[in-house]
C-alpha cells in the first residue's frame, strides 16, 4: 500500500480541463520528466499548460500565504477543471520580455553584475571602498553628468513650442499639455507667465522658467479654492516622465511626439560607461600586458569576460577570490551553454528579444537550488539556429535530472525528440481543438496519425527551381554592432531568407541598416503599436464601425448602442467583459463580469439582432465563424484575410495583449496580402508555428512575392530556408566571430557549401 501510493504522487492527474477551448481532457503527466505539448497553433497547449497547470499552482500557492498577505495579491479564478492532484511549485519561463529601464541590463538580470563587481572590488587597483561603488545604480560609482544612464537626452525646443503664440493660443505642442490639460492649468495658473504673451516675446528669465525651471511649489486655483501643488519645466518634466522609461513602452501618442525632437548621445563625461572616474579608475591585470577596467570588461561578450576572468596569471587569478572567480565563471558559461555567449554584460535588457529573454530566464533558474519544482517552458527554442538546439536541451535535461518536472510548449522536432513523454493537442484549432489526440513516447507520436505525427514523418524538400531576381537592393559599407564595412547584395522580387547563428549580425543587417538604406520597406514583426485593454480584433481589422452600422440599420436605432465605450455598455464593467484587478507592480488579474456575465452590454441593447445573433455573439464568434456570418464585403473581407494566415481560431473580441507574438505577426501579414509594399521583412515569421502552420505561411510569403513585393526573411527553420529563392547566411559565428557573408545563393548550393553551419545542419537533415 505504501508503495502504491508513492507511485501515485509521482504522476500529475488531470481531470475533466474545460479551460477555453479544452474539452474535458484528462491525463496523467510524469513527475521528475520532460514532457513536450505538441499541436497546431490555438490547439489549447497553452490553456492546459499556461492557463490550467500554472495558474492552479500559483492560486495554490498564494493561499499558503498569510491571509494578510493574500489581500493583496490578485485573486486568481479556480480553473475550470474537475480535480488536478499532486502539483508542485512552477515556475513560468515565459517569452515575455524582460523590459525594465535603461538601468536594467544583461549583468543585472543574470546576478552576473554583481558578482563581477565583487571580484573587481577584490582585485582591482586602485582599490575602491566597495563593490557598490563601482555600480551604475548606486550614487557612490555613478557618473553625475548622464546619472547613470551613460547617453544625454536632449530635446528639440521648436517640437515642444509654438513661439509664434501664446500660452492661451496654444503655444504648448507636446500632448498632455493642451490649453486647459491638467499640465496646462499647473503652467498658467503658477502665475509665471503672461498668458498671452507670444513665447517670441519671452524674457531670459520667463524662457527659463517655462522650459528648465526646476521643481517648486506654487498655489493654484481649482474652482473657487486655491490648492498647492509643483511647478516644473517643461524639459525637467517630460524628461522625468517619458525619457526615463523605453520609448516602445510609451503610448504611441506619446512615442510619435517624442522621437522626432529627441536626440541621445553618449556622455561626454563618462564615455557612455555610465560610470564615474573613480570607477574607471580601478583596473585588472588581464594577463596579456594589458589592464582593464569593469566597463571595459562587461563590454565583451560573454564569451570572452569568460575567458578573461578564467585566464591563468591575469590579476583575477587570485586564490583569495577563487570562489567569487568560480560563482562568475559558472554564469557565465550557463550563459555560453545557453547560447548567448555574444551577448554583452552592459546590454540593455529591454532590447532582448522574447526568445533571448526566456534563455536569460532559464539561466537564473539553473542557479537555483530548488529541487522538486515544475518548470515551465513557452517554446523556448525561439530565435536559436538549428545548430544550437542542442545547447537548449541540454539545460532541459540538466533541469530534469536535478529532480524537477519540465513542462515544454514546442514545435521544433529536435526539442521534441528529447521528451520522455509526449502530449498532442488537436486536432485542429479553436472549437476544433482541445482535445488529447495522441499521449506516449516520440516514436509513437511519429507513426501515430496526428496532424504532428504526420508533419515529423515527412521528408524534408528543397526548392530545386528559384525565381529569377528583378533587381538587386545594394548595401555598401556596413558598420553597425559586429558588422564591420560589409557589403552585400539582396535580390529583388523573389523570397530571400536571411539565417545564421543568433548573434551573427542578422537583424543589425536586415531590421536595422535595411529601412534606413532604402525607403518603402514594411517590417512585419511580432510588436504592435500600444494600446488600451479595449484593443481586440474587431478594432484593429476596423470591421467594427461596419458592425456597428449594420446592427442600427437592421433595427432602426442609433449606433452608439453597440459600442463597447457608449451608453450600450454595461455599466459594472464599461464594456470589457472582464473586471481588472490591478495591484501595484503584479500582474492584473481579469475576472468576468458578474453582472453581463462577460457580453459586454446591456440586457436591452442584447435584444436587438442582426441575422438571430447580438453584438455580445459577434465579439464571442472566433473569426472564422464570423466570416462566414458576414456577407457584407466591408466584414468579410478582412476577415477572411485572418483566416487565410491561420487565425480563424481567434476570438473577435479577444484583447490584443493576450496574442502571442506569433498571433500578432500573422495578423501584420494578413494586412499585407491585401495592402502590399515594394519591400517586406518579416522577423522570425515561425514562431509559434506547428509544423503545418509553416506550410501555409510558406504559400502566402510565395503569394506575396507573386504580387511583385521583394520579400526578405529573418529565420532559422529549415522548412522555410528550404523554400527560400535566395539564401544570406550570416556567421560564421555570434558577436565578434560573425558579421560576416558566409554563403549567398540558392538553397541547393547551400546544402553543398563547406563552412557553412546552417548549410551543415541542413545537410545532416536530409
Amino acid at each position: 500500500m505504501a508503495q502504491a501510493k508513492t507511485n501515485a504522487t509521482d504522476t500529475i492527474h488531470v481531470r475533466g480541463a474545460r479551460v477555453n477551448n479544452l474539452q474535458n481532457i484528462s491525463l496523467d503527466l510524469p513527475k521528475k520528466k520532460i514532457t513536450v505539448f505538441t499541436g497546431v497553433s490555438g490547439s489549447g497547449k497553452s490553456s492546459l499548460v499556461f492557463d490550467t497547470l500554472a495558474a492552479e499552482s500559483q492560486r495554490l500557492l498564494n493561499e499558503t500565504l498569510p491571509t494578510f498577505v493574500q489581500t493583496f495579491l490578485p485573486r486568481q479564478p479556480q480553473p475550470d477543471v474537475d480535480a488536478l492532484e499532486n502539483l508542485s511549485a512552477a515556475i513560468i519561463v515565459d517569452q515575455s520580455r524582460l523590459g525594465g529601464n535603461s538601468r536594467s541590463t544583461v549583468g543585472t538580470v543574470s546576478d552576473t553584475a554583481a558578482l563581477l563587481r565583487l571580484l573587481f572590488s577584490r582585485v582591482g587597483k586602485p582599490a575602491v571602498p566597495r563593490p557598490s561603488a563601482l555600480s551604475f545604480n548606486d550614487p557612490v560609482g555613478l557618473c553625475k553628468a548622464c546619472d547613470g544612464i551613460g547617453v544625454v537626452s536632449s530635446l528639440d525646443v521648436k517640437g515642444l513650442v509654438d513661439e509664434s503664440k501664446s500660452l492661451e493660443e496654444g503655444a504648448l505642442l507636446f500632448p498632455g499639455f493642451a490649453v486647459d490639460s491638467w499640465f496646462y492649468n499647473i503652467i498658467s495658473g503658477s502665475g509665471f507667465f503672461d498668458l498671452k504673451k507670444k513665447i517670441a516675446d519671452y524674457s531670459a528669465d520667463e524662457r527659463h522658467k517655462l522650459l528648465h525651471e526646476p521643481e517648486c511649489k506654487v498655489k493654484i486655483k481649482v474652482g473657487s479654492k486655491m490648492m498647492g501643488s509643483t511647478y516644473e519645466g517643461l524639459i525637467p518634466k517630460i524628461r522625468r516622465l517619458y525619457l526615463t522609461k523605453n520609448l516602445d513602452d510609451l503610448q504611441a501618442n506619446l512615442k510619435n511626439a517624442l522621437e522626432p525632437i529627441l536626440t541621445r548621445e553618449p556622455c561626454a563625461d563618462c564615455g557612455g560607461t555610465r560610470l564615474n572616474a573613480a570607477a574607471l579608475a580601478c583596473r585588472v591585470d588581464d594577463g596579456a600586458g594589458h589592464e582593464i577596467n569593469i566597463a571595459e570588461a562587461t563590454a565583451l561578450p560573454v564569451n570572452e569576460l569568460l575567458e578573461l576572468i578564467t585566464r591563468e596569471k591575469s590579476g583575477f587569478d587570485n586564490a583569495a577570490t577563487a570562489p567569487v572567480q568560480q560563482a562568475l565563471a559558472r554564469r557565465l558559461q550557463a550563459l555560453v551553454d545557453i547560447g548567448l555567449g555574444y551577448l554583452s554584460l552592459d546590454r540593455e535588457s529591454s532590447t532582448l528579444s522574447g526568445g533571448e529573454s526566456q534563455r536569460v530566464k532559464m539561466v537564473r533558474a539553473l542557479g537555483s537550488s530548488l529541487t522538486d519544482l515544475t518548470y515551465i517552458f513557452d517554446e523556448p527554442s525561439i530565435g536559436l539556429h538549428p545548430a544550437d538546439l542542442h545547447r537548449l536541451n541540454t539545460l532541459l535535461v540538466q533541469l530534469r535530472d536535478k529532480g524537477n518536472t519540465v513542462l515544454v510548449v514546442e514545435h521544433k522536432p529536435a526539442v521534441i525528440a528529447i521528451a520522455d513523454h509526449i502530449v498532442d493537442i488537436g486536432p485542429g484549432a479553436g472549437e476544433h481543438g482541445g482535445r488529447v489526440v495522441y499521449e506516449g513516447d516520440v516514436e509513437g507520436l511519429k507513426n501515430s496519425s496526428s496532424v504532428t505525427g504526420q508533419a515529423l514523418s515527412q521528408k524534408p524538400v528543397t526548392k530545386a527551381q528559384s525565381r529569377k531576381p528583378t533587381g538587386w537592393i545594394e548595401l555598401r559599407d556596413v558598420t553597425l554592432h559586429n558588422l564591420k564595412n560589409l557589403s552585400v547584395r539582396i535580390p529583388k522580387g523573389v523570397f530571400v531568407v536571411v539565417t545564421g547563428v543568433a548573434g551573427s549580425g542578422k537583424s543589425s543587417l536586415i531590421r536595422q541598416t535595411l529601412p534606413e538604406r532604402i525607403k518603402d520597406v514594411v517590417v512585419i514583426d511580432q510588436s504592435l503599436a500600444r494600446g488600451s485593454s479595449r484593443s481586440n480584433l474587431a478594432t484593429w481589422t476596423g470591421i467594427l464601425d461596419a458592425v456597428r452600422k449594420l446592427f442600427a440599420t437592421t433595427n432602426k436605432v442609433s449606433e452608439s448602442l453597440f459600442s463597447a465605450n457608449s451608453k450600450g455598455a454595461c455599466p459594472e464593467c464599461q464594456g470589457l467583459g472582464v473586471v481588472y484587478t490591478d495591484i501595484a507592480h503584479l500582474d492584473p488579474v481579469a475576472v468576468p463580469c458578474e453582472a453581463c456575465g462577460g457580453r459586454r452590454f446591456t440586457d436591452a441593447v442584447l435584444k436587438h439582432k442582426v441575422r438571430g445573433r447580438s453584438i455580445g455573439d459577434v465579439f464571442d464568434f472566433s473569426v472564422e465563424d464570423a466570416a462566414a456570418f458576414f456577407v457584407e464585403p466591408a466584414i468579410q473581407g478582412p476577415l477572411q484575410s485572418l483566416v487565410d494566415v491561420g487565425l480563424g481560431y481567434v476570438r473577435i473580441g479577444q484583447p490584443l495583449n493576450t496574442l502571442s507574438g506569433g498571433e500578432r505577426q500573422r495578423m501584420k501579414l494578413a494586412r499585407s496580402l491585401h495592402e502590399p509594399a515594394p519591400v517586406a521583412i518579416l522577423d522570425e515569421p515561425t514562431t509559434g508555428l506547428h509544423l503545418k502552420d509553416i506550410d501555409r505561411l510558406v504559400a502566402m510569403i510565395d503569394r506575396l512575392v507573386d504580387t511583385g513585393t521583394s520579400v526578405i526573411v529573418i529565420e532559422h527553420h529549415p522548412r522555410v530556408i528550404r523554400r527560400a529563392d535566395w539564401i544570406i547566411d550570416m556567421g560564421p559565428g555570434a558577436g565578434h566571430d560573425g558579421g560576416r557573408v558566409v554563403f549567398e545563393g540558392p538553397p541547393t548550393e547551400l546544402l553543398k557549401h563547406p563552412t557553412s553551419l546552417t548549410g551543415q545542419w541542413l545537410s545532416r537533415e536530409l
